[in-house]
């Protein structure tokens, strides 16, 4: 666009020197001035124009001109206005709450997730987003974060709450299952203790008493531990399971009360936390879950993918079929939004103002050219023409009016 307009500013140059020319040698017909005088004057404005358009972006011809080379001189200037502008007439908390307001963020995002066709590219997205936040997160961070989350844990009393609870379990019979569990196990384990009770009885009986003695006196003590656990797994009220539920109450109340239970309990938590296996537990831990995560995520059949891609869909559905919770939610984005716009809107314009501040003048100005540079080129050939043509008609009145 610079050559087109450069080049009908020197045919006009050329059509005025060839109409001197004629002029010159005197045999001139009426038409030359007139023509000659469009040519001036379109050589005069196009010759302005580019000096303005010139102006702009460098100094004309290299000469240190005032007010040339306007986008080098003013770039942070022009950052700053522009981010001005932006502010007060885009980031003001009522636009930003009526624009949000008209998107209706809500109800377009929970009807595109709700469309199974997009069932596999919510999957990949969503596995995507796991897996660049697995990338960012080191090992090492995480086993301290692990870490530090259990000896915060570790840090109050734990006596107190845990009898509290135990407290409030034993009061709403959430134990009883608990209990009826262990007596059934220790009856199973009384049925199969016959071999058990007979090496005890050849280890620590009379080496004296006879073969048959000491099988009598085994199968009598089986029969007895059989009956007995039977007795304690059938009865809910015998007395083996009252003193269990007496020990349980007694302990829920030293766990609260007692100083020296809540001591030795405290040593126990603070013995078992400052074991070297509980740390590497944490490492072993994370480094397994994230392999089988990673391993999940790579799968795009694994049920990791599919379940993330079903709540999504699952949550949409029942978001998109509800207009109460859209225009609930749809309020609580619109509240966001001006939040973010009555305070922060000076950060956000900052980003434009202090990219441009950032931006090398000379780049700056040559990358604004070519972005506009097709538009100035015409204001040029305009100049050009419309010069022309006020040549023309100045210089046929001014023959009308006082002649030639």
């Amino acid at each position: 666009m610079k050559y087109v307009a450069t080049g009908m500013l020197v045919a006009a140059a050329i059509v005025y020197l060839f109409t001197r020319w004629l002029e010159s040698r005197g045999d001139a017909g009426a038409w030359v001035p007139f023509v000659r005088a469009a040519a001036e004057a379109g050589m005069v404005g196009g010759l302005a124009d580019w000096f303005a358009v010139t102006a702009l972006f460098k100094q004309p011809l290299g000469l240190p001109i005032p007010h040339t080379a306007l986008i080098r001189r003013k770039k942070d200037q022009i950052g700053d206005q522009l981010g001005g502008f932006i502010e007060e007439n885009f980031m003001t908390p009522a636009v930003i709450e009526h624009q949000v307001s008209k998107l209706r963020l809500p109800g377009r995002v929970s009807h595109w997730l709700a469309d199974p066709a997009n069932a596999d590219r919510i999957s990949a997205e969503a596995s995507r987003i796991i897996s660049l936040a697995g990338e960012m997160l080191r090992d090492e961070d995480i086993e301290q974060l692990i870490m530090a989350g259990v000896q915060w844990l570790a840090r109050p009393q734990w006596g107190p709450p845990a009898g509290r609870i135990l407290e409030q379990l034993i009061d709403e019979d959430r134990l009883e299952p608990v209990i009826a569990l262990l007596c059934d196990r220790a009856h199973e384990w009384s049925l199969e203790s016959q071999p058990l009770i007979d090496r005890v009885i050849d280890r620590d009986g009379p080496t004296w008493a006879p073969k048959f003695l000491t099988v009598l006196v085994g199968e009598r003590i089986h029969r007895e531990l059989v009956e007995f656990t039977w007795k304690v797994k059938t009865d809910p009220e015998h007395e083996v399971r009252r003193a269990m539920r007496a020990f349980l109450d007694t302990f829920a109340d030293d766990l609260q009360h007692d100083e020296a239970t809540i001591a030795r309990f405290e040593s126990i938590k603070d013995e078992f936390l400052g074991r070297d296996e509980v740390a590497g537990a944490a490492s072993t831990a994370w480094k397994a879950a994230k392999a089988v995560l990673e391993q999940a995520l790579d799968d795009p059949d694994s049920s990791l993918r599919t379940g993330l891609a079903d709540a999504v869909i699952t949550v949409a559905t029942r978001i998109d079929s509800d207009e109460v919770l859209q225009a609930k939610m749809n309020m609580w984005t619109v509240r966001v939004a001006r939040h973010v716009a009555d305070n922060y809107a000076d950060e956000i314009v900052s980003v434009i103002t202090e990219t441009v501040r950032a931006w090398d003048a000379e780049d700056t100005s040559r990358k604004i050219e070519l972005q506009v540079g097709r538009d100035l080129q015409f204001i040029r050939i305009n100049g050009t023409v419309v010069g022309s043509l006020a040549g023309l008609v100045i210089y046929t009145v001014s023959v009308l009016l006082f002649g030639g």
